[in-house]
């Protein structure tokens, strides 16, 4: 294995005229979230997530923006956003479908439905599908082993997953009954 050197100092980072970060997001962030920390880096995380949830991944020139409204190295943004699974630098579907891999998960079947989701999907772990509605991720260990096997559809838990359960949860997105969310499994 070699280390290739990459000239990260003069990348160019895509930028667009209109923040990311806009005035009302700060505004909020500013009078909901900076109260709760001690310090801004405290702050990090959850600015981040509101990023990630408005806009389905962080942009590079978010994370510029993000590290001057919290008065951080940009560098400590990135490391954030790249150390953590749910942030993402390019966009995620609309919704995003987490088969749990852990122990009991893999006991239980979870790469039944793992593959099955392939399959139905026709994308791999960490991809989306082309028309932007779906992206599968292989997740570790979500905390619900004593309901094996279990997926994140976006941010709600469904437990005791059948392949039924889950093309269920898939059919109610690609109608618009729902993103996944609340939908049976629990």
């Amino acid at each position: 294995m070699s280390w290739k050197a990459v000239d990260s100092a003069n990348a160019k980072i895509e930028r667009r005229d209109e923040p990311w970060c806009t005035e009302a997001m700060k505004a909020r962030w500013t009078s909901e979230v900076l109260p709760c920390y001690e310090t801004k880096h405290g702050a990090l995380m959850p600015v981040l997530h509101d990023v990630q949830h408005t806009y389905r991944h962080v942009p590079y020139q978010a994370m510029i923006e993000i590290a001057s409204f919290l008065e951080l190295p940009p560098a400590e943004v990135l490391d954030t956003v790249s150390f953590y699974e749910e942030y993402t630098t390019e966009p995620v579907g609309s919704c995003v479908i987490g088969i749990c891999q852990s122990i009991a998960c893999e006991v239980c079947g979870h790469q039944k439905l793992l593959d099955h989701c392939r399959d139905t999907l026709g994308v791999e772990p960490h991809e989306t599908t082309e028309d932007g509605l779906f992206t599968l991720l292989a997740m570790e260990c979500l905390g619900s082993c004593d309901t094996a096997p279990v997926a994140l559809f976006n941010e709600t838990l469904h437990e005791n997953l059948t392949i039924e359960t889950v093309d269920e949860l898939i059919e109610r997105v690609r109608t618009g009954a729902g993103s996944g969310d609340g939908a049976g499994g629990h």
